[in-house]
């Protein structure tokens, strides 16, 4: 199958190599120069932008960084083509940014107005996930769209969830990373704690691992240096999932927060943490770095 994808950084670059692998003709686009070389290493082909990859292509991919870039390089912008008017009929677009749930349904809502078909398909599982091919996909639209997406889903991921009608899997999405959040610092100060009761982090993960706290803020992504050689504390918290797309993703549950008038206090918290430690300047270390907050505010 002839894919578009455009997008081609951290997350989009490896996902874009996984199709190639599998055997399909992949022609891409991103606006740095050196994702361009990367994914060109890989075998996908470059185009000159995102309206030229397009055309012929039956599936069309976009990994951005913001709802706004979506919404704008679906319509086009200063009287540029926009992707929907560049695709032939009937395209499926298929829109794996994290975005909000109202600018999911809009872009849904653009590209079937235009003749297309369209999901919301955020993932989790961060860039190991991606380089691995076992991102989890959280999708949203029509269950024929879902049926048509997903031989090319399972290339990417080994867990794929229909979640529901167009902004479903946004609104999934929203709920997992603000639980992840809320664990992450949970598991930090825990850590923190232990510390203080002179326990040693090895053997407070040997237990949290294996007991009833365990939780992949412990397991996989534990936040202190020593028991998970992989995990970001071990390599001076280099992402992973990095504090400003927490930051990022943290601000989206809030506006789902507060459109639903959800009380979730523990939600809010972790927002107001985040957001605080990256405008500190620490949005390019790994989210489990929130453990050093957390640690200076003990001492």
């Amino acid at each position: 199958m002839r894919i578009a994808f455009l997008g081609l950084g951290n997350m989009g670059g490896p996902m874009a190599r996984n199709l190639v692998r599998a055997g399909h003709d992949v022609v891409g686009y991103d606006p740095v120069e050196a994702a361009r070389r990367t994914a060109e290493a890989a075998g996908v082909s470059i185009a000159a932008s995102g309206e030229e990859a397009v055309p012929g292509a039956g599936v069309v991919f976009t990994m951005f960084p913001s709802g706004a870039h979506v919404l704008a390089a679906y319509r086009g912008e200063d009287d540029a083509e926009g992707l929907l008017s560049a695709a032939e009929a009937g395209t499926l677009f298929i829109d794996s940014s994290t975005i909000s749930v109202d600018e999911a349904r809009e872009a849904a809502e653009l590209a079937r107005a235009a003749g297309h078909r369209a999901l919301d398909t955020p993932v989790s599982g961060g860039v190991a996930g991606a380089d691995a091919g076992t991102l989890t996909f959280m999708v949203g639209g029509p269950a024929e769209e879902y049926d048509a997406a997903l031989p090319l889903l399972e290339v990417m991921g080994r867990k794929i969830v229909h979640c529901g009608v167009s902004g479903a899997g946004q609104a999934t999405k929203a709920c997992n990373n603000m639980l992840l959040a809320v664990t992450m610092i949970g598991a930090s100060e825990a850590f923190v704690l232990g510390e203080k009761l002179g326990l040693s982090d090895q053997v407070l993960y040997d237990v949290m691992s294996s007991s009833a706290a365990q939780c992949w803020a412990v397991s996989t992504n534990c936040p202190v240096p020593g028991p998970v050689e992989t995990s970001p504390a071990n390599h001076e918290y280099r992402p992973g999932f990095a504090t400003s797309l927490m930051a990022k993703d943290l601000g989206l549950a809030l506006a789902a927060l507060e459109s639903t008038g959800t009380r979730a206090e523990f939600g809010r918290a972790a927002q107001k943490l985040y957001e605080e430690f990256e405008e500190s300047g620490h949005g390019g270390l790994d989210f489990s770095a929130i453990i050093q907050t957390i640690r200076e505010g003990n001492r």
